[in-house]
C-alpha cells in the first residue's frame, strides 16, 4: 500500500471577529488548505509553502500547542493508499487571498458557517479543536 503525508492548517484571523479561511476544490468540496510534504521538509514549512502557493498569504503566526493528525484511505490510479494529515493552527493579519488554479474559490467565514460548509467529517472535528483552544488562548 502507498502512502502519503501532507501537511494542513486551520487559519483564522481576527479582523472582522473570528473567521476562518477555507478553499473550495475542484471535486467540489470544501477544505482547509493542505498539501504534500516534499522530501526533506519539515510539516510547519509545508504548511507556509502551500498556504502561500495555494493562497498567496505569506505571513502567520504558528500555534505551537496544536498538532492534530487526520487518517483516511483513497484509491489513486487504482491503488489504495493510506494518507496522513498534519494539521497546524495558525493566525494572519492578511485577509486578501490570490488562490491558485487548484481551487475554484475561498471564503473566510466564522465558526458556525464553516461547520457547515466543509465537507468530511474529520476536517470538522479539526475545526472544533482548533476552535476550542482559540477560546482557551483568549482565556489567559
Amino acid at each position: 500500500m502507498l502512502e502519503e503525508r501532507s501537511a494542513g492548517v486551520v487559519l483564522f484571523n481576527r479582523a472582522e471577529g473570528l473567521q476562518f479561511l477555507v478553499l473550495k476544490y475542484p471535486s467540489g468540496h470544501w477544505d482547509f488548505v493542505k498539501g504534500n510534504i516534499e522530501q526533506g521538509e519539515k510539516e510547519e514549512e509545508t504548511v507556509k509553502r502551500e498556504l502561500f502557493e495555494e493562497t498567496g498569504i505569506n505571513s502567520i503566526t504558528l500555534h505551537k500547542g496544536f498538532n492534530e493528525k487526520v487518517e483516511y484511505h483513497y484509491y489513486k490510479k487504482n491503488k489504495r493508499v493510506h494518507k496522513i494529515v498534519s494539521y497546524y493552527l495558525a493566525e494572519t493579519e492578511q485577509k486578501d487571498v490570490k488562490i491558485s488554479f487548484e481551487h475554484l474559490d475561498y471564503k473566510w467565514e466564522g465558526y458556525d458557517n464553516v461547520l457547515k460548509l466543509i465537507t468530511f467529517d474529520n476536517s470538522k472535528d479539526i475545526l472544533r479543536k482548533g476552535s476550542q483552544l482559540i477560546k482557551n488562548l483568549a482565556k489567559n
